[in-house]
């Protein structure tokens, strides 16, 4: 029996996470041992914004984010940035908020990864349909989904940026096609 192919699925409409997931080979991980420090290293280097969490077999066991990683403490109780309806902010609450980036830094020394991800994620099969991951990233406001095979190893990763490239590659298909 043949398994459908991307060029079968565009003819029904119907596509999966995996069709436009980022591979586990093409993903930056972490472990929980891993530190703080280095995570955000990795993410000013690499230019993302989180990590999916693995052990030692490559099974996923959480997800960081650039915000679980600034926000050792809680960033700022004061609610401003919530209630400022300004489109640019009051330059001394930006200098604020910068000032307490700089102190949350300075208390990462020790922390590692597994102190602030998120364990046990939700994630996907590759095989999940990609509208139903669509909606979840969407109700969740999840930036990422973690895909995992049947034993729970990461295999990839579908984003809210996977998702955009998927329409619009579609979009262009079905105008080609039109």
């Amino acid at each position: 029996m043949q398994q459908n192919s991307y060029k079968d699925q565009q003819s029904n409409g119907v596509y999966t996470v995996g069709d436009f997931m980022t591979r586990r080979e093409n993903l930056h991980v972490v472990k929980p041992t891993t530190s703080v420090d280095e995570a955000l290293e990795m993410l000013v280097q690499h230019r993302i914004s989180g990590f999916p969490v693995v052990d030692d077999n490559g099974k996923l066991v959480g997800l960081v984010s650039d915000y679980d990683l600034l926000a050792l403490d809680s960033v700022s109780g004061n609610g401003l940035a919530d209630t400022n309806t300004n489109m640019f902010p009051d330059v001394d609450s930006t200098w604020k908020t910068f000032r307490e980036i700089q102190i949350l830094l300075s208390k990462t020394n020790g922390k590692v990864i597994g102190d602030v991800m998120t364990s046990s994620p939700i994630a996907v099969r590759e095989n999940t349909n990609l509208d139903a991951a669509t909606r979840l990233l969407l109700e969740t406001k999840y930036r990422r989904l973690p895909v995992v095979d049947s034993t729970g190893k990461l295999v990839g990763m579908i984003t809210r940026g996977n998702v955009v490239r998927a329409a619009l590659k579609i979009k262009k298909k079905s105008e080609e096609d039109a």
